[in-house]
C-alpha cells in the first residue's frame, strides 16, 4: 500500500510550531508571498509570535482541522504547509483547503501541485469527505492553474473583493468534488 502523506516531490509531515514560525518570520518579509496567502492586511510578526499562533491554531482546532508541514523529498527542508479544515463532520462532509510555500524559490516546481494532490487524497481516501474547497486571488494565476491541474473547478468569484496597489482584485471560489477525483484517480 502507499505511503499516504508521500507525493512525487513531496511528503507531508508533522509541524514543528517552532520551526514554522521561524521559516514564516522570513517568509513573510516578502509581501508577494503574504499577499497570495491572505486576504488580510500585510503585517510583520516575530517568528516567536508565529510559532505560539500556531501551536493554538492547531491544538485547539484537532481533529476539525488536520494540518501538515510540506517537505521535499530530495533534501527534507520545510518547503511551506498545508491544512484542511472540516466544515461539519457529519454532513455535508465539507472542507477548505489553505496551502503555502514559503520561498519563492521553490514556486513554479510542481511542489504545491504534488501536496495538494496528497491532501486530496488524504481528504477523500481517509476523511471520507464529500467536498474540498478553496479560495484564490485573481492576481496568483500561477495557483490558479495549480489547483486546475489537480481537479478544482471554478465554482464561482466575489468581485471586487481585494484592495491591493490601488487596484481591486475579484477573489475566485474553487471546488473538486469526491467523484470528479475518483475519476482522475481510479
Amino acid at each position: 500500500m502507499k505511503d499516504i502523506f508521500k507525493g512525487e516531490l513531496v511528503r507531508l509531515s508533522a509541524v514543528d510550531h517552532e520551526e514554522l514560525g521561524k521559516a514564516y518570520a522570513v517568509w513573510n518579509r516578502d509581501s508577494e508571498f503574504t499577499r497570495f496567502l491572505d486576504a488580510r492586511m500585510v503585517s510583520l510578526r516575530s517568528a516567536k509570535s508565529i510559532s505560539s499562533f500556531f501551536e493554538k491554531e492547531t491544538s485547539e482546532a484537532l481533529p476539525n482541522a488536520p494540518y501538515f508541514a510540506i517537505r521535499a523529498l530530495e533534501d527534507n527542508r520545510l518547503l511551506g504547509d498545508i491544512g484542511l479544515f472540516v466544515v461539519n463532520n457529519w454532513t455535508p462532509r465539507d472542507a477548505f483547503v489553505g496551502i503555502g510555500i514559503g520561498n519563492r524559490n521553490d514556486w513554479s516546481k510542481g511542489y504545491g501541485s504534488d501536496a495538494m494532490k496528497i491532501i486530496l487524497r488524504f481528504a477523500f481516501t481517509e476523511l471520507n469527505l464529500r467536498r474540498v474547497t478553496l479560495n484564490v486571488f485573481e492576481y496568483n494565476p500561477r495557483a490558479i492553474r495549480s489547483y486546475e491541474k489537480t481537479g478544482f473547478r471554478h465554482e464561482g468569484r466575489m468581485r471586487n473583493a481585494l484592495l491591493r496597489n490601488g487596484k481591486r482584485w475579484d477573489m475566485f471560489y474553487m471546488g473538486i468534488l469526491r467523484e470528479e477525483w475518483m475519476e482522475m484517480n481510479p
